[in-house]
């Protein structure tokens, strides 16, 4: 006698007579506690109780003041089942797909939508693919962790894995290039000028040129050379940051002698009653800068 139906529905056939109920995902759709992981998921899904906020309105016998906003709200477009948004979230990390590639072959895949509960084909996405994102951080890291339990737990009581294989964890520590910044000679010859430059800025030392659009450049260039290899053109690109860096330390060297001779001459007139002499000049602190930069 064939199983009853869930819905009364003679014209599309139900997944579990169009699949293999050998396949892997089928199985374990069959052992996993659904039950149990839908009772321990809900609650970071529950409508959350609102404090709310006291107003105040006029009625027939005065100003009163009334509480709004306070409760559950019953606004918004109802969930969808757990079992959908879990079953998904298993099988992005199973098959390491992006959520949009993830909700595209579900809607092709019949092994994948049994999986997830579905009692008959449907041709459509699941959901929207930002909304997988979303489950997965109103989950949070512990709701995840209840997750990857109850898998263990299935796959233990399948004797798929022995308990013994875990008292041993092995962590894969390949080694990936990351975006860091080397420090190559051209990146430090543009640091050394902009802090020079910033240093003589500070102590009011105006200079004839900066070479701030120029120091760009050249460090852009020195860039695409040494990533094409370039390396003649490299050198000369690299030259010509030594000398912008040496034209501005020559002329802050040359303001600082002029500073150095001002303050000397000053010094040589009778102190002043009412003028404050304690504080360090200018051309001491800028030299103790540039010779840092140096």
């Amino acid at each position: 006698m064939p199983e009853p139906t869930d819905t009364p529905d003679f014209f599309r056939p139900r997944l579990a007579e169009m699949i293999d109920l050998r396949h892997p995902l089928a199985v374990l759709a069959s052992r996993l506690p659904w039950t149990q992981i839908e009772a321990v998921l809900a609650p970071y899904f529950a409508r959350r109780v609102r404090s709310g906020k006291v107003v105040e309105h006029d009625d027939l016998f005065g100003p009163a003041l009334q509480m709004a906003g306070s409760g559950i709200a019953a606004a918004g477009r109802p969930r969808l089942p757990i079992r959908l948004m879990a079953s998904l979230l298993y099988l992005k990390h199973a098959y390491k797909l992006s959520d949009e590639e993830l909700v595209e072959r579900w809607a092709e895949n019949v092994q994948w939508q049994f999986f997830s509960g579905m009692t008959f084909y449907e041709p459509r996405l699941p959901c929207d693919a930002t909304q997988i994102g979303r489950f997965r951080s109103t989950l949070g890291e512990a709701g995840v962790e209840e997750l990857l339990k109850a898998t263990i737990d299935t796959a233990v009581s399948a004797k798929a894995i022995k308990p013994a294989e875990f008292e041993r964890v092995i962590v894969d520590t390949t080694v990936q290039e990351k975006a860091i910044a080397h420090p190559v000679d051209s990146r430090l010859l543009e640091i050394a000028r902009a802090k020079v430059v910033a240093a003589a800025r500070r102590m009011g030392i105006l200079l004839k040129q900066t070479f701030a659009l120029e120091g760009s450049h050249l460090r852009r260039r020195a860039g695409g050379y040494a990533h094409a290899k370039q390396f003649k053109r490299l050198k000369k690109v690299l030259k010509r940051q030594r000398t912008v860096l040496g034209i501005v330390l020559r002329e802050v060297q040359r303001r600082l002698g002029g500073l150095a001779a001002a303050s000397a001459s000053a010094s040589a007139v009778d102190r002043l009653p009412g003028v404050n002499y304690s504080e360090r000049p200018a051309s001491i602190i800028l030299s103790g800068a540039v010779e840092h930069v140096h």
